[in-house]
């Protein structure tokens, strides 16, 4: 079995021609897709050489770590997402981030220096999050978050925090311990009987009976039922 390489390392083939082929990675468009680039050579050992130097010509220049030791929470979730995050996200994922960085996070933890963040200051966001963090709708959904974005807030939290303690900013990283509300279920509704003959009555005259029949009878899932 051939030997897989590491990720990130770019890949080698070889093609009809008899050429070895090397690809990588070497940036991400606005949508989000990778861009790559190739190098074609007589041997594999000549590719994997080649495929090297691309990578390191192709490499962006490291930027000077304007990071200093006063820097707040806010400024380096801001500079983890727009360097490190953002690029190889969907422009969906991105409004999913955004939200969550920049409309509740930053402006309940942003002023904090990066350094003295404390797994106290992140537990208490998320239980103010869940009992008082919804921005709108409150009268349909309540106060709080759902426990899904809380979570989300924390996956976010934790890898910032996560890339600190890679580039030696922060010795631990403090959303490591932090207790979260489970994942709860909704409950199932079920229709009653005198609903789901009302449902068939109306489904023959919209044209869809038989699929809603074999859909109440079998509990199929949507797919499953639009494949059928």
């Amino acid at each position: 079995m051939a030997k897989r390489r590491k990720p990130g390392t770019g890949s080698v083939h070889l093609r009809k021609d008899g050429r070895w082929e090397g690809r990588c990675v070497v940036g991400y468009d606005q949508r989000g897709y990778p861009r790559t680039k190739n190098c074609l050579a007589k041997t594999k050992g000549e590719c994997l050489r080649k495929l090297k130097a691309l990578r390191e010509q192709c490499r962006p220049p490291e930027q000077p770590k304007e990071i200093k030791s006063g820097m707040t929470f806010g400024a380096w979730l801001d500079h983890w997402y727009q360097t490190c995050s953002m690029p190889a996200l969907r422009p969906s994922t991105q409004q999913e981030y955004e939200l969550r960085i920049y409309r509740h996070i930053i402006p309940a933890l942003g002023e904090i220096p990066l350094n003295k963040l404390t797994e106290a200051n992140l537990q208490q966001f998320y239980h103010q999050l869940k009992h008082g963090g919804r921005l709108n709708r409150t009268d349909l959904y309540g106060p709080g978050l759902s426990d899904r974005s809380v979570r989300g807030c924390h996956i976010t939290c934790r890898a910032a925090l996560a890339q600190a303690v890679e580039e030696g900013l922060i010795p631990v990283n403090p959303a490591e311990g932090c207790k979260l509300p489970g994942e709860g279920r909704r409950e199932m509704q079920v229709l009653t009987r005198e609903e789901m003959q009302r449902l068939l009555i109306q489904a023959k005259e919209d044209g869809c009976y038989e699929l809603l029949l074999l859909e109440l009878s079998a509990g199929l899932r949507r797919g499953e039922l639009l494949a059928l």
